[in-house]
């Protein structure tokens, strides 16, 4: 019998095999499927991992397509705490409403959305407003006001008012500045680079690399006193400030203190529109899957991933989840559990009111001697924390914002109001309720793929400080899930517009 067929044969093997190598090839080299990150929360926080995840993320042959990233929002907008009001056909911010010159992550999307900005309300810019220190009874300070839109009119009365506060706390006011100065200075250390700038897993690390740990051992008060402030500036203008911003008094940390008084210093700015916007054009342009209307309520940890179930019975399979929203008033339900430091939210109630004040309510004959800005003073029977003018629609028309700590009742603004046109009523868990000495909870909740950006709040609660935590979250997921992923680095403040030259162009 013949044997020539077998070579025949064994060649038509090896063209089959050869016709076969692409697909091999293909199928050795097949690129890993993406991962998928989940995050819970649209605000600033939520939205910035999503941005910083984008930014950073670099391509390496183990991992050359970056994540699938979803974002889950409960309510029908994003933005968080960042939310607008509309009252007498003009729109306010209801939230969070101004931001430093130095907010460097704010100045930078901005600048990357094109977003227009401006100055905040006249009531909130030190340069232009009237202000009065309310005491439950009269006046203790009040700033001197002309009618008169002169620029130079103006300016000469500031430097009035601005002489007659120095006049009266002194050097308490330039022992106040260094102290906000030095602190700010301590806080731009997280916008240097990443070669000079480890991503951290617990907040106390992150504080302590900037020397701003211990400012979180101790009150407010307690600062003050060492720095000798006055007592009468410490129980009028610093509590007026930290009322306003947080709701509380001078017994919160020294950190929260710090930036609250720095929140009330010259060159503030804001979004033209509302600052949500930010939240919003930081998701549109990291090209994530937004779920709207849908609340999570579990999130399980089953090894390789994360199982998250929505309210609308939905479930979702997540590499890496990022809880970007308070976990002190949300009902979410981990497993395992988790174990954070317990927290109360401060409640801020923010009315809006259309109309105009009652004059005799401060003591005063007329409407025009109310000062656009009202603080108050640390004492339980005063109802609210300030009372200012968002806008004057005519001599008998104005719209105020009202921040208290409990809520305003109809008779109560009636008594405040000697008309109202349209009241509208929101109640806000605003930021953490502070106490030194803080407890933080870490950043990665279960030593895996579990992150909390909001862990930083217990530090300082604002748009800028969610974004630096926002940042530091989405460095570590990339560190640790991707561990062969390099970073983009850049020196944000070296990037940013030099914030004299912001204060000169608003």
């Amino acid at each position: 019998m013949s044997s020539h067929p077998k070579p025949c044969f064994h060649f038509l093997i090896f063209l089959l095999l050869l016709s076969l190598q692409p697909l091999i090839f293909c199928l050795s080299t097949h690129a890993p499927t993406p991962p998928t990150v989940c995050i819970v929360g649209s605000g600033i926080g939520g939205s910035s991992v999503a941005h910083f995840l984008r930014h950073y993320f670099h391509p390496t042959p183990a991992q050359p397509n970056p994540p699938n990233i979803k974002i889950f929002e409960r309510r029908s907008v994003v933005g968080g705490r960042m939310a607008t009001v509309s009252i007498g056909g003009e729109t306010f911010e209801a939230g969070a409403s101004i931001l430093h010159p130095k907010n460097y992550h704010a100045l930078n999307y901005s600048k990357l959305l094109g977003l227009k900005v401006k100055p905040p309300p006249a009531s909130e810019d030190d340069d232009s407003m009237s202000l009065g220190f309310w005491d439950g009874k009269k006046f203790v300070f009040k700033s001197l006001e002309v009618d008169s839109k002169i620029p130079w009119v103006q300016k000469i009365v500031s430097y009035f008012n601005s002489f007659r506060l120095f006049f009266r706390y002194r050097s308490s006011l330039l022992k106040m500045n260094s102290f906000v100065e030095s602190t700010v200075d301590s806080f731009l250390k997280y916008y240097e680079s990443h070669e000079r700038r480890p991503a951290f897993e617990t907040v106390d690390e992150m504080l302590k690399w900037a020397g701003l740990f211990d400012l979180t051992t101790r009150t407010l008060h307690d600062e003050l006193v060492q720095l000798k402030i006055s007592p009468l500036m410490t129980d009028e203008l610093i509590t007026v400030i930290t009322r306003i911003n947080y709701g509380q008094s001078v017994s919160i940390s020294g950190l929260a203190g710090a930036v609250s008084l720095a929140g009330s210093g010259g060159g503030l700015w804001a979004i033209e529109g509302g600052n949500y916007q930010m939240a919003a054009g930081l998701i549109k342009s990291s090209n994530v899957s937004l779920h709207l209307n849908e609340e999570i309520k579990s999130i399980s940890n089953l090894g390789k991933y994360y199982e998250l179930n929505s309210t609308k019975g939905n479930s979702y399979s997540c590499d890496v989840t990022v809880v970007a929203t308070p976990l002190d008033e949300v009902n979410i339900q981990f497993t395992p559990s988790v174990s954070i430091p317990a927290r109360k939210l401060q409640h801020t109630h923010t009315t809006f009111v259309r109309g105009i004040l009652n004059p005799a309510y401060f003591g005063l004959r007329t409407v025009g001697e109310i000062p656009e800005l009202v603080g108050t003073l640390e004492d339980p029977d005063i109802p609210f924390s300030s009372i200012s003018v968002l806008k004057q629609h005519d001599e008998n028309e104005i719209s105020y914002k009202v921040f208290s700590r409990e809520p305003m009742t109809d008779a109560l603004l009636d008594s405040i109001f000697g008309a109202r046109l349209e009241t509208v009523r929101i109640n806000w868990g605003a930021y953490p309720h502070y106490k030194a000495p803080e407890v933080f909870a870490p950043f990665i909740l279960d030593g895996q793929h579990l992150y909390y950006v909001n862990a930083f709040e217990n530090a300082a609660s604002t748009m800028e400080t969610s974004a630096v935590a926002a940042e530091n979250v989405a460095r570590l997921i990339l560190s640790r899930y991707f561990s062969e992923a390099q970073l983009h680095s850049s020196n944000l403040k070296s990037k940013s517009p030099d914030a004299g030259t912001l204060h000169t162009d608003l």
